[in-house]
């Protein structure tokens, strides 16, 4: 495993922010922290990415503990921030050798991994561009860019589809599968975006600081299984007592999750005339195994 975290901990003061967190990544994995905010994926960013040192526990990153070896941990992975940290004014040919200065790469060696990295980005077209004329989409591509210049084993992403509309999101999904089965590189993200998600080959879903499951979309899913119904009516109350059925009252609809979602419906609204409002039928989304593990929304 690239990724090892074991019982971690974390704590701000007296508030708790990770409790008990244990999870291991393999090689060549899109690896996602899924929940709502304030739920601990950014301190668990933090930490692994030797920004933190955590209270409690240990983690493992490429072979060497975050806390004891930071040094060591930092030239294996790549980091891209919420946040920008390109220069404006420089070009995006400018910015990457900047970046690879830090990491001690110079002459001809760096000029060939700068141009090897804009190609796999689809950037060698736009290499003296000022990055201060670049839309959303083709920063964030920069951006990743300059965390795996380096060659390294893991890149950490904080919500990299920040800003970027669905077009430019599903373009940068597209080069981070390219990294993965073509660099060979494993991608740890946080989201709480339920199609990012969904991306991802397995996900650690995170609430108030603890882990509530794991596995991949698909597992995760599977574990609601049949349909899942959102009724609104009249009086949800009244007719959550009358269902018969198990259900939860969630934002004043009722939600049940049943096998033949559709004929349960159609024997609702002959039971009930009058009384249903409206109806809405899916199949299990990771919001339901998000709300069946927590009782809350992510959003």
């Amino acid at each position: 495993m690239i990724v090892s975290v074991e019982n971690l901990s974390h704590q701000y003061g007296s508030r708790r922010a990770l409790t008990g967190v244990s999870f291991e990544v393999g090689e060549r994995e899109i690896f996602g922290f899924l929940g709502p905010n304030g739920g601990g994926k950014s301190t668990l960013f933090r930490i692994l990415a030797t920004l933190m040192t955590p209270s409690g526990g240990r983690a493992v990153v490429a072979g060497f503990d975050v806390q004891r070896q930071p040094a060591e941990v930092r030239r294996r992975i790549g980091v891209v921030f919420q946040s920008q940290s390109l220069d404006k004014k420089l070009t995006i040919q400018e910015n990457l050798r900047s970046q690879g200065h830090l990491y001690g790469m110079s002459g001809a060696a760096l000029r060939r991994r700068v141009d090897e990295v804009m190609g796999r980005l689809g950037l060698t077209d736009r290499r003296k561009d000022l990055v201060e004329t670049l839309s959303g989409g083709l920063r964030r591509r920069v951006e990743i860019a300059k965390g795996f210049l380096h060659a390294p084993a893991v890149l950490l992403m904080d919500e990299p589809s920040t800003g970027l509309d669905p077009g430019a999101r599903r373009e940068l999904w597209r080069y981070l599968e390219e990294l993965r089965d073509q660099e060979g590189i494993t991608v740890l993200l946080t989201t709480h975006l339920l199609d990012e998600a969904d991306r991802c080959d397995r996900l650690l879903l995170l609430h108030q600081g603890r882990v509530v499951a794991a596995g991949s979309p698909a597992e995760l899913k599977s574990r609601i299984g049949g349909d899942v119904v959102v009724l609104e009516a009249a009086d949800v109350t009244l007719l959550q007592a009358r269902l018969g059925v198990h259900s939860t009252i969630v934002n004043g609809a009722l939600r049940v999750e049943i096998d033949n979602g559709h004929r349960f419906i159609a024997q609702v609204i002959e039971a009930f005339p009058g009384t249903i409002h409206s109806v809405a039928l899916h199949k299990p989304t990771l919001e339901d195994v998000f709300l069946d593990e927590t009782g809350t929304l992510i959003a």
